[in-house]
């Protein structure tokens, strides 16, 4: 015999189409970030830029504004209509992924990136805030891994078609096709409602008020720590990654792009769910368990590096590249549920703005540019992407210790 939920415990069916409705933007948001990315090999040709270059145009410049302005978004999203900042923002960076197509220089390619930076800064925090209200603490870590399954349908889609149609049609219609759509998007984004701030948490949780508490939470200084970490290694192979398949295994642009649109979008959605599933259930039996598992696949991310960097059997590498992408795309759900978890409904806000810009400026800010200066000064991508599984040990050991913090605080 089945037990009826509670009606305080049944989720709207409101609830769903919100959550779809900001899953697309996300998958959006991903995709003009990223889609410079497949296309790095036509512009460099094209316009003879050097790989680090490359990484200040394909990270550095969206990273500026994007990190910079994250935690003023994210206050505003604490304070204002949640709703009305995506949907700016939105506008804002489709508009600009479209134009980069007529850019002619890497100074306006540049300029472009820094826009799709601060349209693309709005989304977090508000989109996990409101997520955050839409749906109870029991399924969080479910609820904003599906959101965040956005990342790997997004990223196949920009490697999928930014492949094909930068190889079919030139890389500047890549842009034009793929990032002014977003336009219409915003529309829907406007148009949903807003769900009172706090109505599923506990009351100790509304009380926090003081942004400094951020700060001086423990746990969530080992969560910054170890995510920016991770996050480096995982936003790497994703914008390196197709690079190294060219130079290293002598692979066309369309046969990279195929196959990672299609590694993307198979494997990093249901990795992605799955990984906020399992979370869930791991943390309802101890306060620390989303970082533990989280900590268990950065370790286990360790050798596949080496595995991918290191053997020369081209369906060895492909095999270890879909395990790798597997673990290193199943922990931004995990960490945004334990961020919004641990900061309360008064602070979700700053705080995922706080976790993004870390995360982002260890990814994009530090990681791209280091990695393509050490391509540049070795003469070798594999070497240089050593950085990654070095990032992965000690985000691991960060995030075991953020486990135990985050149990020893209950």
């Amino acid at each position: 015999m089945t037990s009826t939920p509670l009606p305080q415990e049944r989720v709207p069916s409101y609830s769903w189409y919100a959550l779809a409705v900001l899953t697309a933007v996300y998958v959006l948001n991903f995709l003009d970030r990223t889609l410079i990315y497949i296309l790095f090999t036509p512009i460099k040709k094209e316009m003879a830029f050097t790989d680090l270059q490359l990484a200040l145009l394909g990270t550095t410049s969206f990273v500026i504004f994007y990190t910079l302005l994250g935690i003023p978004f994210g206050r505003l999203a604490d304070r204002t209509s949640r709703k009305v900042i995506i949907g700016c923002g939105l506008a804002v960076w489709s508009l600009f992924s479209g134009l980069t197509g007529f850019c002619d220089s890497f100074w306006t390619i540049f300029l472009c990136r820094v826009m799709v930076g601060v349209g693309e800064a709005t989304l977090g925090p508000a989109a996990l805030s409101l997520l955050s209200d839409y749906f109870p603490s029991r399924m969080r870590g479910t609820v904003q891994a599906t959101y965040s399954s956005a990342i790997a349908l997004g990223g196949g889609l920009a490697f999928f078609l930014g492949g094909w149609i930068g190889q079919s049609y030139g890389w500047r219609w890549a842009f034009y096709l793929l990032g002014f759509p977003g336009l219409a998007l915003a529309v829907l984004v406007f148009l949903l409602r807003e769900p009172a701030r706090g109505m599923l948490d506990a009351p100790a949780a509304k009380q926090r008020t003081d942004w400094s508490l951020i700060f001086e939470s423990r746990p969530l200084r080992y969560l910054f720590l170890g995510y920016a970490l991770l996050g480096l290694a995982s936003n790497n192979l994703g914008i390196w990654g197709p690079s190294f398949f060219v130079r290293e295994h002598g692979l066309s642009l369309l046969t990279v792009g195929m196959a990672a649109g299609i590694i993307s979008v198979v494997i990093g959605i249901p990795a992605m769910i799955l990984g906020g599933y399992f979370s869930d259930r791991i943390s309802r039996r101890l306060p620390g368990g989303r970082m533990t598992f989280t900590a268990g696949a950065a370790l286990l991310s360790v050798p596949l590096w080496i595995a991918l960097l290191y053997l020369d059997n081209l369906a060895l590498v492909v095999a270890v590249n879909v395990a790798l992408y597997a673990l290193a795309i199943m922990w931004v759900g995990p960490a945004t549920a334990d961020v919004t978890e641990i900061a309360g409904p008064n602070l979700r806000g700053l705080a995922i703005g706080v976790f993004f810009s870390i995360v982002n400026v260890s990814a994009y800010g530090v990681g791209s540019a280091l990695i393509g200066k050490l391509s540049d000064f070795t003469e070798s991508m594999r070497y240089a992407l050593l950085v990654c599984p070095a990032a992965c040990a000690l985000g691991a050991l960060l995030l075991w210790l953020g486990s135990r913090a985050r149990t020893a605080a209950r």
